[in-house]
């Protein structure tokens, strides 16, 4: 099959063709004819196998007939993050060149001088995050009765964020009237409710069972200590054929550090996470995909959705709690047919996280037994004790080994006349001033 198959205009398919595209995918294949048909839709694909394009190429053909009015989207894409709204913004001014299409992105982390100015006037395609969206809609910055198209992407991603309240809340806001599609990589009960009330008698797409792997993709199992990470995720990074990884944490304080102890072993890495700002995340995975770095430490913002051309290897540094997170973050390596390494590391207190993410997948994922060449880890400390033993030694400066004898010296001779002077004033410190008592003088004594 190809995409003329699918009935798709002679205008898209030159953009297909031209962005070297020449089968499509399952996804792709099922999901396209029945939304060209107006028919509502839910998509369940495991991530990496062309969702995207599968309702970003009929959509463009759907638009391509309407006008556009201020402040009224004609459609609305709902994605979880910034990064994924941004990847669809890039499919549609790739496939949508050759038709008159605004597109507009409304995310969180940028000025909203130029989301403004692009709304009021019209857009056809707005791309947005639900946090931003809600904002100016409530500030009466935007309307969406105009809206005919809505597409819920990442729904389960939607659900750990906990934009579910939102959804259903500009649900209630677009036209009754409309058709919707909604993909996810799972179908929580949760995302199964949504989806029966917001939608009308979908097509239902699945093409592949929920949570399962890519069969492209080596999974691997490390055991290790905890205070041996860095230096196992080294060894690997040095012996096993890397050519570009994505290391993922649980946690954005082990990303930054991660980073910068990669750094610092000569190793060229990048870091990206929900703590820094829109422009600076975008920079960081632009030069990644540019191979301006091979190695991108990441937090689960990457973990959904990216599309990052030959990623070799995906490093698991931590566990990942929540088992949904181990499909998505290995789906970054082995995408488009091509093959791909997952290699996770497992501490002793990983045990009911692995546990979790085995059952959810189906199958016990092999163990991997690292043979260290080398012992790395005390060099990543000595280099920063080193030069501050030094620079005392050189100044003269005194160890305190040195200032205790010293110190304790000049103490002891003070101590020995200060005792007999504190002893001296006790008599007299009974706060009387006047005259001694006659029944306390020496003579009434006697």
């Amino acid at each position: 099959m190809s995409f003329a198959d699918l009935g798709l205009s002679d205008e898209l398919l030159q953009a297909v063709e031209a962005a070297g595209y020449t089968e499509p995918t399952p996804i792709q294949a099922q999901a396209i004819p029945p939304v060209l048909m107006m028919k509502d839709l839910i998509g369940i694909a495991q991530t990496g196998t062309g969702k995207t394009a599968s309702f970003v190429l009929p959509m463009i053909d759907i638009l391509a007939h309407g006008r556009r009015r201020a402040l009224m989207p004609r459609s609305l894409i709902l994605e979880p993050t910034r990064e994924l709204a941004a990847q669809v913004a890039e499919n549609f001014e790739k496939y949508g060149k050759n038709h008159d299409l605004k597109m507009a992105l409304l995310i969180g982390g940028v000025q909203m001088g130029d989301q403004l100015k692009a709304l009021a006037g019209g857009v056809d395609v707005l791309i947005a995050t639900p946090g931003r969206l809600m904002d100016l809609f409530e500030r009466g910055k935007i309307m969406l009765t105009g809206c005919e198209l809505l597409v819920i992407d990442e729904a389960d991603r939607m659900l750990d964020m906990g934009f579910i309240p939102d959804i259903e809340t500009i649900c209630s806001k677009l036209p009754v009237n409309r058709q919707t599609m909604l993909f996810s990589a799972t179908m929580p009960p949760v995302i199964k409710k949504l989806a029966d009330r917001f939608l009308s008698n979908p097509k239902y797409i699945e093409v592949a069972r929920p949570a399962t792997t890519n069969t492209n993709i080596a999974q691997h199992k490390v055991a290790v200590n905890a205070r041996k990470k860095r230096e196992v995720l080294r060894q690997l990074l040095r012996t096993d054929d890397v050519s570009t990884a994505i290391v993922f944490c649980n946690r954005k304080t082990t990303v930054r550090e991660l980073a910068t102890s990669l750094k610092r072993h000569g190793f060229a890495a990048g870091e990206i996470h929900g703590d820094m700002d829109q422009p600076a995340r975008l920079a960081e995975l632009e030069r990644f995909k540019a191979g301006d770095i091979n190695i991108l430490c990441a937090s689960d913002v990457a973990a959904r959705g990216l599309d990052v051309k030959g990623v070799s290897h995906v490093f698991n540094f931590d566990t990942p709690w929540h088992p949904d997170d181990y499909v998505h973050r290995i789906g970054r390596t082995g995408r488009g047919g091509a093959t791909g390494r997952a290699f996770t590391f497992v501490a002793p207190e990983d045990a009911e996280a692995i546990e979790n993410v085995e059952k959810l997948t189906g199958g016990k994922i092999p163990v991997y037994e690292l043979q260290f060449e080398e012992a790395e880890a005390p060099r990543e400390e000595k280099p920063r004790r080193e030069p501050r033993e030094k620079t005392r030694r050189e100044s003269g400066e005194r160890t305190r080994e040195e200032r205790a004898p010293r110190r304790d010296a000049r103490s002891e001779e003070p101590r020995k006349e200060r005792r007999p002077r504190r002893a001296e004033p006790e008599p007299e410190d009974d706060g009387w001033n006047g005259p001694v008592p006659e029944f306390l003088s020496v003579s009434a004594l006697a």
